[in-house]
């Protein structure tokens, strides 16, 4: 009986590597499926090692707006009852992104061969995360992809939407400070010099403000170009020890208990969790699965580690509840909702309120934060921009009263 060798991935899009002897590829492939898992090649051993080529994995980025148009449309034609493999055909033809309408393309093409919607996704790491791959086999296995994939679309779109909102919040911030610190320095290094060269002549004593405005505009012409530099490096310091996996988990662990930029990173952090949290389960995901997967929402890696700690309290038999409380992590009202879920036995919904009302809570302070921010930061310009002036005004006023 022949030798086969073969590759597979389970629903999380681990993949599994093996041998097994039997009459024909077809048994392997039943029998891999019967094992859970999606053959993506099964070969015959015949003292050749399986086609690196065919089974590399693509790294291609797709843009997250064409993912989200991708997902939208699929789940749209599946929910119209049109077979998978017709939909991603339909979904390439009107795609006007060449990189996304190829990955699309090529996925269908392994739908056709035979293989899982969840395999042919998992050749592509770089754009279907973990979650998205195990929601799609949640859905193929209960026979509610389209129902899955629009929950993916919706979930997508929200983040999508807020990730838009915070970057329009702060583009005039950044703008107005980028443009008075451009204004700031243009007058100490190219203004202020050739003002105070002219009070120099007189050997009149200038005023304390004059005098800090030249200290700092000789600093500035000194040393500017040395702050510059040190400053570049030091970011590209940090950059590189950030890269340490230790270093990196040091700091997102100090970063959470620094009030209060510590706090807003917990809270978005758990409000994504419990959100894929409980897509995972009103998807028909087992807990213990959907929880490992959702952990890797976050962000942060201290958060991380914290709830793949909650991941196996709750295996070794604790409640949702008292796991995540364990963490002091999440705010006491998302906890309540989520005792109330277990009681009840609608996790998937509370854990959905929970989040959204979370998330609500967290754009109403964000958006007070740059209510607050935008003021403040016109006042302190502008207050440094006055100093600047007053600084240059009261010589000339010394020199006006003394020829008078």
């Amino acid at each position: 009986m022949p030798q086969f060798r073969y590759l597979a991935v389970d629903s999380t899009g681990k993949r599994h590597r093996g041998s097994l002897q039997a009459s024909t590829s077809r048994q392997v492939r039943e029998w891999l499926r019967t094992q859970q898992l999606s053959p993506l090649q099964v070969d015959e051993k015949r003292g050749t090692t399986l086609n690196i080529s065919v089974l590399s994995f693509h790294k291609t980025r797709i843009p997250a707006s064409q993912l989200l148009l991708f997902t939208r449309q699929l789940a749209t034609l599946i929910n119209a009852s049109l077979p998978l493999e017709r939909s991603l055909k339909v979904v390439a033809g009107q795609c006007s992104h060449k990189t996304a309408a190829e990955m699309i393309e090529n996925i269908r093409a392994q739908v056709a061969e035979g293989q899982s919607f969840t395999a042919a996704l998992s050749r592509w790491p770089d754009c279907f995360d973990n979650r998205y791959r195990a929601l799609v086999a949640s859905g193929e296995k209960s026979g509610n992809l389209g129902v899955v994939l629009t929950r993916l679309a919706e979930d997508s779109e929200f983040r999508h939407a807020m990730r838009n909102k915070l970057i329009q919040a702060m583009v005039y911030p950044l703008t107005l400070t980028l443009v008075a610190l451009t204004v700031i320095v243009i007058l100490l290094v190219a203004v202020v010099p050739q003002i105070i060269d002219q009070f120099t002549q007189f050997q009149q004593k200038l005023p304390l403000s004059t005098r800090i405005l030249i200290t700092l505009s000789h600093f500035m012409q000194d040393m500017g170009l040395f702050l510059l530099t040190g400053l570049l490096l030091a970011v590209l310091g940090i950059r590189s020890l950030l890269t340490r996996a230790t270093i990196r988990f040091s700091f997102h662990k100090k970063i959470t208990q620094v009030p209060p930029i510590g706090g807003l990173i917990r809270d978005i952090d758990a409000a994504r969790y419990l959100r894929t949290l409980s897509i995972m389960q009103n998807s028909g995901v087992p807990l213990l699965e959907g929880m490992q997967i959702a952990s890797e929402s976050g962000a942060n890696l201290y958060f991380r580690h914290c709830m793949e700690m909650a991941t196996e309290q709750v295996r070794q038999g604790s409640s949702l509840t008292h796991a995540l409380q364990a963490t002091h992590l999440f705010p006491a009202m998302m906890l309540y909702m989520v005792a109330s879920g277990e009681e009840s036995g609608q996790l998937g919904v509370l854990m959905a309120s929970a989040a959204a009302s979370q998330e609500s809570r967290l754009q109403h302070r964000i958006a007070i934060a740059l209510t607050i921010f935008e003021p403040v930061l016109v006042i302190g310009m502008s207050g440094i921009v006055l100093f600047i002036v007053m600084s240059i005004l009261q010589p000339i006023l010394q020199l006006n009263n003394m020829f008078n």
